[in-house]
């Protein structure tokens, strides 16, 4: 079929929009009937910028609007498309796309989760916000995501699609661009325009996918939103390894009452840092100098039980505290890696929450995402830890080809007959580290981490922006990044401060009016729900002026 063809239909109503929107000079809007029309676009191979064999719709729906206020889902055209690998033993990309009736001219694209497989929710929101901020759809954007090529990841068999080199590089990256190029024909043809701006918003894998785009594709996007990214991939990996292997030691797994005495010692040690004791540490730098777990206290008794060994729920074994010294201390790596990585910083992990609250229903997906509700072993469980299962799928299909291979067996420092292996999987890792082409044309990077993530680690985070510092000079990077750590925030959730940021408007803001977003002010949803914290440019912290309601940020001062 020609391209004529393929986009006769569509281009009739996109010519009629056009026409009916410059006598009214009122936005471009979709007629209600275009949208059942999309199912008859096909998208060719040479619209997307890299090797597929096209995109077809597979439906179109016209969703009515629904709800009120910022919960409020606005009349749209929900549809869903796939992207043709060329291997024809990979797997379909999946998107969708939410396209408002009333369109504000611009696209946000959602980054995914994980190992991916599910479609992120287009009519949803990014993570770190709360129902009081409007979603992107509601705002009028054009809004997307995809799967990145594979479907249903779940243990047992999560990563499973590495084995396929093409699902591996579209979960690497190479989705977003074939997914964009295709979401772009498909809006030209709903509402006869190209968006005028384009934003990515992602946390975790969607982080990582984030500073991609704007490494990889700096044309395509104006401006990015990354939480917590999970990069780079292989060195998250080995050490999520050697964490995994010392937790899963003989009477190294603390229960949650260990949990609750090293996390209270530590508050009780380095809460007041920042000038005020308020349940989150903020002073990261000088607590991580200062706390020891092997002489801490915990009013007034030591937290390291009598002669290091386990004699209740009081305290810590030295075989306990030393699985925290492994995942606190930093790993070496004894071999080369393509992207460059020689070493990982390891976790915040002695003062990061790691599931120490039972009573909270927070209590075991915080754990999840630090060491687990169960100690690691293999295989992997949804029990263990989220970094103990990336590490098992991504060890026995990324790396060994071996269903069976135990992960735990691996050496992290030098895999020995599989070192070379890691590291050619690492050479994907740095798609992100390149950002002058972004600077240049006048992107903007909007980059938070929490500072108690025990998935993610932030001092990686820290690492990133300090070598984009390194490479294009600090005042480049101020032109362009502005990077804030969030003190008491997990990787997406946590009992201390749960962060909710209106993200997308400060992008919008800086890119489209030219406010910097400096210093913002973040709300608490979980912790103390309704207090406000300054949320603070790297290195800076906040803290306490000594006066005022310490429920409110402008009680606080960004201080180094």
């Amino acid at each position: 079929m020609s391209m004529t063809l393929e986009f006769r239909i569509p281009f009739v109503f996109a010519i009629s929009l056009v026409l009916a929107a410059c006598a009214s000079n009122t936005p471009v809007a979709p007629a209600r009937s275009a949208c059942a029309q999309l199912t008859t676009v096909r998208v060719p191979a040479s619209a997307i910028g890299l090797p597929t064999q096209g995109a077809t719709v597979t439906a179109a729906t016209l969703v009515a609007a629904s709800g009120a206020g910022s919960s409020a889902v606005v009349e749209h055209c929900l549809v869903t498309a796939a992207i043709k690998p060329v291997d024809p033993t990979a797997w379909d990309i999946r998107f969708q796309m939410a396209l408002p009736t009333t369109w504000n001219s611009k696209t946000v694209t959602l980054g995914g989760g994980g190992y991916n497989g599910t479609i992120p929710s287009v009519t949803g929101n990014l993570g770190a916000t709360s129902r009081a901020i409007s979603t992107p759809l509601s705002r009028g954007y054009a809004v997307f995501g995809s799967d990145s090529g594979h479907q249903n990841e779940t243990l047992p068999d999560q990563g499973a699609f590495a084995v396929n080199q093409e699902a591996y590089r579209n979960w690497q990256g190479d989705a977003l661009k074939k997914t964009r190029d295709a979401a772009a024909v498909l809006i030209e043809a709903t509402y006869g325009a190209k968006a005028s701006r384009a934003y990515f918003l992602g946390s975790s894998t969607g982080g990582k996918e984030a500073l991609t785009v704007a490494g990889r594709w700096p044309t395509d996007w104006d401006g990015v939103v990354s939480l917590y990214p999970a990069r780079p991939v292989v060195s998250h990996i080995l050490a999520f390894i050697r964490a995994s292997q010392a937790f899963a030691a003989p009477g190294a797994f603390p229960n949650y009452a260990k949990r609750g005495v090293l996390r209270r010692a530590a508050l009780e040690a380095c809460d007041g840092l920042d000038g005020v004791a308020d349940g989150v540490i903020s002073y990261v730098q000088l607590c991580n100098a200062r706390f020891d777990p092997m002489t801490a206290s915990l009013a007034g008794v030591a937290v390291r039980c009598s002669g290091g060994t386990d004699t209740g729920d009081t305290c810590l074994s030295d075989v306990q505290i030393g699985a925290f010294v492994t995942m606190n201390s930093r790993l070496d790596f004894a071999f080369p890696l393509a992207s460059g990585e020689t070493s990982f910083p390891g976790w915040n992990a002695f003062f990061s929450d790691s599931g120490a609250n039972e009573a909270s229903l927070f209590n075991s997906g915080i754990a999840a995402r630090a060491i687990g509700n169960a100690a690691p072993g293999y295989p992997a469980t949804s029990a263990m830890s989220r970094g103990a299962g990336f590490a098992d799928g991504f060890v026995r299909h990324a790396v060994t080809g071996d269903a069976n291979y135990n992960y735990l067996t691996i050496n992290a420092t030098d895999p020995g007959a599989y070192a070379a292996r890691f590291s050619a999987q690492s050479a994907l890792d740095i798609g992100d580290r390149d950002l002058s082409g972004f600077a240049a044309r006048g992107g903007k990077v909007l980059l938070m981490h929490g500072t108690e993530d025990l998935l993610i680690s932030p001092r990686v985070t820290q690492l990133y922006y300090q070598g984009q510092q390194a490479r294009l000079g600090a005042a480049a990077v101020d032109a362009f990044i502005r990077y804030y750590e969030a003190p008491g925030f997990g990787h997406g959730t946590g009992t201390s401060f749960q962060v909710s940021w209106d993200q997308l408007t400060a992008l919008e803001n800086w890119v489209e009016r030219g406010t910097d977003p400096g210093v913002q002010t973040v709300t608490d949803v979980a912790g103390v729900p309704g207090r406000t914290r300054p949320l603070c440019l790297y290195p800076a912290f906040p803290r306490y002026k000594g006066s005022g309601d310490v429920n409110l940020a402008a009680s606080y001062t960004c201080s180094l």
